[in-house]
């Protein structure tokens, strides 16, 4: 069974730096993509970074160059992986609930979130000033 749990969420003020952790286990299928998405009161979840099992990368035009997301272990392991998403120079239109989310299709498929089959409980981020 896939499990997804995300930490790392708090205050910041902005201009600041926060980095989000995934702890994801019961994954190991040679494709697919992990990702991270964000809802903030009133809008529509928002996928804002994905990671293929190759280490492509995606963003959404509104994080890019701003957010990083990596993965710990060079490969996929069905004893876990941890996926970070590093927020750098963070602005208020950040502050949102994060998620992340688990997928076998690969990320270049898209990061709707209709498609994403397996969620975490995710962790809010809060920026100020």
């Amino acid at each position: 069974q896939v499990s997804l749990v995300e930490s790392g969420g708090g205050s910041v003020q902005a201009g600041g730096s926060l980095t989000l952790s995934c702890q994801v286990s019961g994954y190991a299928y040679n494709s697919g993509c992990i990702a991270w998405f964000r809802q903030a009161p009133g809008k529509e979840r928002e996928g804002v970074a994905g990671l293929d099992n190759d280490g492509s990368a995606r963003y959404s035009k509104n994080v890019e160059g701003r957010f990083t997301i990596t993965r710990h272990s060079a490969k996929i392991s069905p004893y876990g992986q941890t996926v970070y998403l590093q927020m750098n120079r963070v602005e208020p239109e950040d502050s949102a609930m994060y998620y992340c989310a688990a997928d076998t299709l690969e990320c270049r498929y898209g990061l709707g979130a209709d498609r994403f089959a397996h969620w975490g409980q995710g962790t809010q981020v809060t920026v100020s000033g």
